[in-house]
């Protein structure tokens, strides 16, 4: 396979994850920062751990860039000329914002800071971007709902210093461009506000108003009742074109997700754009993560038109244990995440490389005394190894076996 030059940027909930992305090869990695994160509270970052983390992208050669693309309310616009400041001086290489307010403040406030144009600003069209490039960003995040063949116009049509970016892969929202008020107006837990409780993805029932209590499954196709619940994105096999037309930056989704989750992403797309690994590998790579079924989302069209699943997620590997040091006599201590035992064979993920068999040989408990099982989550447990196992190295059991 070819290589593919263009930046890869991977997503990071916790310093786990972002030190799983920075070691599996993400260019740039994207985190939530204390105000405005269009996620959780759980997956932001704070002033001390925005600048932390800055320093540690940096220092591996990367860069780091931090959301801010909730939509602005009047008594936020005043604090986010502060944070914009703020934000330049904790090291932030970027920020990304969705609101046209925010993005007048931020720049009024800091021109010095890099800002890119969320995907929530719905850009689908050339003349849009020129305007955000005229009011000061640097790049812009397409719209999710945009083809191949308009991101090509898109980018023949604007100048060559604005860059674009592209998703390629991780959940989709089944509204336009992720503004969805179905949360809010369930469980009074605003999408828009990083507070989603994805009822998209909940199962539902008919309920005739005449016969209460006898439900009628909703079905869509073969079976599937989630009627709202939408595929994830997988471009791992439409990069060349992506590029072509011209993207510059390769975005996963998945902030909430774990470091196993941010790792083998991450790992698979890198291995592609570095010519490495062939299309079945990688693809196996990706199913070993929890997913939805697979499609390209909009880039050819109609893809998503074909949209039937259940809302069920699969996973073809489980992950078991990471490494966390290799020890002066050669044994490697790995820390327990599910269940594995003396003499079982498990996978091995490594940076650059799909997973390879690694056996469970001498396993021993954190007293030195030989064990059968390593059982007990986070115990730290050591085993004998050939000297191919290094620090960071992640463990999985493929689910078949």
């Amino acid at each position: 396979m070819n290589k593919i030059n263009a930046e890869l940027l991977a997503p990071a909930g916790s310093f786990e994850s972002l030190e799983a992305a920075l070691r599996f090869g993400a260019d740039a990695v994207y985190i939530g920062g204390p105000f405005m994160q269009l996620r959780a509270e759980s997956a932001g970052f704070s002033a001390d751990d925005v600048r932390r983390a800055a320093q540690t992208a940096h220092r591996a050669g990367k860069r780091l860039y931090v959301a801010v693309n909730c939509f602005a309310r009047n008594d936020e616009l005043a604090p986010l000329a502060d944070y914009a400041a703020a934000l330049h001086e904790l090291g932030v290489d970027a920020a990304i914002v969705s609101d046209l307010g925010a993005l007048r403040v931020m720049r009024r406030a800091c021109p010095a800071l890099e800002l890119h144009v969320s995907t929530q600003a719905n850009v689908t069209n050339y003349e849009t971007a020129r305007l955000y490039y005229e009011l000061g960003a640097k790049r812009i995040v397409l719209a999710r709902e945009a083809t191949v063949a308009e991101i090509r116009e898109i980018r023949a049509n604007i100048p060559p210093a604005l860059e674009l970016e592209c998703f390629v892969h991780g959940a989709m929202c089944m509204s336009y461009s992720g503004r969805c008020l179905i949360s809010s107006y369930l469980n009074g837990r605003s999408g828009n506000r990083g507070e989603c409780t994805q009822p998209c993805r909940w199962h539902y029932k008919l309920l005739e108003e005449k016969r209460p209590g006898v439900y009628y499954d909703v079905i869509e196709e073969d079976g599937s009742s989630a009627i709202l619940s939408s595929h994830d994105l997988c471009c791992i096999d439409m990069l060349d074109e992506l590029a072509d037309a011209g993207v510059c930056s390769f975005k996963i989704e998945g902030r909430m997700k774990t470091a196993y989750y941010v790792a083998t992403v991450t790992n698979a797309y890198r291995c592609r754009m570095d010519g490495l690994g062939s299309p079945e590998a990688l693809r196996r790579e990706l199913n070993c993560v929890s997913h939805r079924p697979y499609s390209t989302g909009f880039y050819y069209g109609v893809e998503k038109l074909r949209h039937a699943n259940d809302g069920n997620y699969t996973a073809d590997a489980r992950f078991t244990a990471v490494v966390t040091r290799v020890l002066p006599d050669g044994r490697a201590e790995l820390e327990m995440r599910n269940r594995f035992a003396d003499g079982e064979t498990l996978e091995v993920l490594t940076p650059g490389q799909t997973g390879r068999p690694f056996t469970v040989r001498e396993l021993r408990d954190e007293a030195g005394e030989p064990t059968a099982e390593a059982y007990i989550p986070c115990q730290r447990v050591t085993v004998s190894q050939d000297g191919t196992l290094r620090a960071g190295d992640l463990l999985r059991r493929a689910e078949s076996e």
